[in-house]
């Protein structure tokens, strides 16, 4: 059952979680690392490392008690994709979700705990961004789209979005990108070297996850510079590093994988209630639970900008 990204109304409280605040009726954003609250790495505040989230969920689609709470009309177990979404109910741990304001828009609300809150991660977690800082954005995405927007309200003097599509990149300056490479037409290092006076960004951001992207965020790269992969390929992927180049200009390679769910998911709600980020028009397309094969077929064929929804209501 997929559905990673949530927004919605809570129904149920489980036992043990009076201490949490949640209650019943309560608007909260779901984010798609759920926590155990734990483990070794929950402990030390590593919400995105945590072993039983990745043992259990991501490998086998189960809750943290072993058990999924999804089932076939005929009583087979549906195993769960993060909090599987789009089911009637989504049963989720308490440690995976943030309260949200009636002010919040719900539907396109649902990509805050994933393509906002990774956002963050990158950002925040990953790069530990500084103010004044340079930043280039390599595939401009839901992902990238809010990569750009947490940049710029963290203070980075320049946010260079690139792409290989026109398209995708025509937004960019409304989200805060303060220039625009599209790599396919011009040369990525060429473009990026001219707008930062010759240095490459201090960041250099990738989020779709191809050898293609790692090579463009690498070659944009400032000595001394930090490049931040957040996209995931499929299957097993490897790319290229220049070694020497690495060693000798003291460069960085940071993976980051979402963002401290607890921590953060709050701070990524608070962002979209003030209206620091733009959470609902990175969300192109809204899709009824019918049409959600429709809306996957739609993404596997590049054709969606930004972010789509699955709007429960329709």
């Amino acid at each position: 059952m997929l559905g990673h990204e949530v927004t919605g109304a809570i129904v149920e409280v489980g036992p043990g979680n009076e201490h949490t605040g949640l209650k019943v009726g309560q608007n909260v954003a779901g984010g798609f690392l759920m926590p155990c609250g734990q483990c070794e790495a929950c402990a030390a505040g590593h919400d995105e490392l945590c072993g039983p989230f990745f043992d259990l969920n991501r490998l086998q689609g189960l809750l943290y008690d072993g058990t999924t709470r999804l089932a076939t009309l005929e009583g087979d177990p549906i195993y769960m994709y993060s909090m599987g979404g789009l089911a009637e109910y989504a049963v989720i741990p308490a440690t995976s979700v943030a309260p949200v304001p009636d002010t919040l828009d719900l539907v396109p609300g649902a990509i805050l705990g994933c393509a906002a809150m990774t956002g963050y991660g990158a950002v925040r977690r990953g790069a530990d961004l500084r103010f004044g800082e340079t930043v280039a954005v390599v595939a401009t995405g839901g992902v990238g789209t809010n990569i750009v927007q947490v940049a710029r309200a963290f203070g980075a003097s320049q946010v260079i979005a690139i792409d290989v599509s026109d398209d995708k990149l025509a937004p960019m300056p409304g989200y805060g990108a303060t220039a625009v490479v599209n790599s396919v037409t011009q040369d990525a290092r060429e473009e990026v070297l001219k707008l930062t006076g010759g240095k490459g960004v201090d960041v250099a951001f990738e989020a779709l996850g191809i050898p293609a992207t790692w090579k463009t965020a690498l070659d944009v790269l400032a000595d001394g510079g930090r490049m931040v992969p957040i996209g995931l390929g499929a299957g097993v992927q490897t790319a290229q590093v220049e070694i020497n180049r690495t060693v000798r200009r003291s460069q960085k390679i940071l993976g980051s994988y979402g963002a401290r769910t607890r921590q953060d998911l709050p701070a990524v709600v608070d962002l979209a209630a003030r209206g620091v980020i733009n959470y609902k028009d990175v969300v192109s397309r809204r899709f009824s639970l019918e049409e959600a094969g429709v809306g996957y077929a739609a993404l596997r064929n590049r054709q969606i900008q930004g972010r789509a929804v699955v709007d429960m209501s329709l």
